[in-house]
């Protein structure tokens, strides 16, 4: 119960100072912000506290090696039969998850890996070609547009969706979302990352990183991360 009051008293404080700050009109009566601290602080000798959200020390984990791509709907892909070029095509998965192909009719595509597809085809075509040899390249992977991306969001200046590229960190990112806002708290970032299945967070000090070049939270990003940072708060002294 008393840390119910001393959270609506904190959350009280916090909205008053931030109309001060966050929104620069008057500040309200000295004699309403005094009487704010001096419940706040009793709240304090009482040792009533917050309960403190889990953090995740070291830094995040990383997938052993990359997952093999897998074939999509809408993926464009390119078909090469070695010595056969009138079975050699370019065509587009279609949103039932086939293909067509001479003298074999459709083919599951969806799902498979290019090796899987290609081992398929070669199969299937050993009874009307002797020894064919068939590989399978996705020349446009339509399919994963929202796959492979990287976010940022929060109190950053653009927040973005970008596409995953080898090497990228989260420094990187985060200038293209146009770096942390006037109201972003740069300590308290997180990166969120899936991992066996779930989803946890990650610290991250972007004010270390952008103001004291310190890159110990300047992690290694994955697929699927996701970096939030989160709005200043008066009760924390961010203002």
């Amino acid at each position: 119960m008393a840390y119910m009051q001393c959270a609506n008293l904190k959350h009280l404080f916090t909205v008053v100072f931030t109309w001060v700050f966050h929104l620069g009109r008057r500040a309200p009566p000295a004699s309403i912000v005094a009487g704010l601290v001096l419940s706040i602080a009793g709240c304090a000798s009482n040792g009533a506290a917050p309960p403190t959200s889990p953090s995740n020390e070291g830094a995040p984990p990383m997938k052993a090696q990359a997952e093999p791509y897998l074939i999509g709907i809408g993926d464009t892909i390119a078909i090469n039969v070695w010595r056969n070029p009138e079975l050699s095509q370019s065509i587009i998965v279609r949103p039932d998850g086939y293909i067509s192909m001479p003298l074999m009719g459709d083919v599951l595509a969806n799902g498979e890996s290019p090796e899987q597809l290609a081992d398929t085809i070669d199969r299937a075509l050993q009874s009307v070609i002797r020894s064919p040899e068939v590989t399978v390249m996705v020349t446009n992977p339509a399919s994963a547009e929202y796959l492979n991306l990287v976010r940022v969001t929060g109190e950053v200046n653009s927040p973005v969706s970008i596409s995953y590229k080898q090497g990228m960190r989260v420094m990187d990112v985060v200038l293209r979302a146009g770096g942390v806002s006037e109201y972003g708290a740069a300590s308290r970032a997180r990166l969120n990352r899936r991992v066996n299945g779930e989803y946890r967070a990650f610290n991250v000090d972007l004010k270390a990183i952008f103001d004291d070049g310190d890159m110990s939270t300047n992690y290694l990003l994955q697929v699927d991360d996701v970096i939030t940072v989160p709005e200043k708060s008066a009760w924390r002294g961010e203002f």
